[in-house]
């Protein structure tokens, strides 16, 4: 094999194993920044494909507050309460400020780590914008037709 060819296969060889090993690092970084989504059924029962989050795992959970279970500490900004869709609940806890809209029987969605087998802690607390609209993950999961929903001018684009 003369030089040059030789010059040019390890030129290409080296480029090859430099995008390999970018491509490889990029996709730990994103693996290791992703967090799932799941209901507060699949986070007690799993999902139907077996999938079921580990504590120490980072996730996100959505739901609606279950009615009368929000408990907030009278001296600090710590607030607990559980999130439920159709099944059992997840207690959520948080230290901070809440959006506005957060209320009993709202839905929300909680970013955080599973520090037990049904309890949150959330770095992350959303609550949604208005009483018509849900999260198409939330509505498929409580079993509503996401596409039958009633949605306000606002919502549709045609308000200001």
């Amino acid at each position: 094999m003369n030089p040059r060819r030789k010059k040019r296969l390890v030129f290409a060889s080296a480029l090859i194993g430099g995008v390999a090993a970018i491509a490889s690092l990029l996709i730990y970084a994103l693996n290791s920044n992703l967090d799932l989504f799941f209901t507060a059924t699949e986070v007690v029962q799993g999902r139907d494909n077996g999938l079921k989050p580990e504590v120490g795992q980072r996730i996100r959970i959505g739901g609606m507050v279950v009615e009368g279970s929000v408990e907030r500490d009278p001296s600090s900004l710590k607030i607990a309460f559980q999130v439920a869709d159709t099944g059992p609940a997840v207690t959520v806890l948080y230290d901070g400020m809440l959006p506005d809209l957060f209320r009993e029987g709202q839905g929300i969605v909680a970013q955080g780590t599973l520090v037990e087998p049904t309890v949150l802690e959330a770095s992350e607390v959303l609550a949604k914008h208005d009483e018509n609209y849900m999260s198409p993950e939330i509505a498929e999961a409580m079993g509503k037709n996401h596409e039958q929903m009633e949605y306000s001018d606002e919502q549709k684009g045609g308000g200001y």
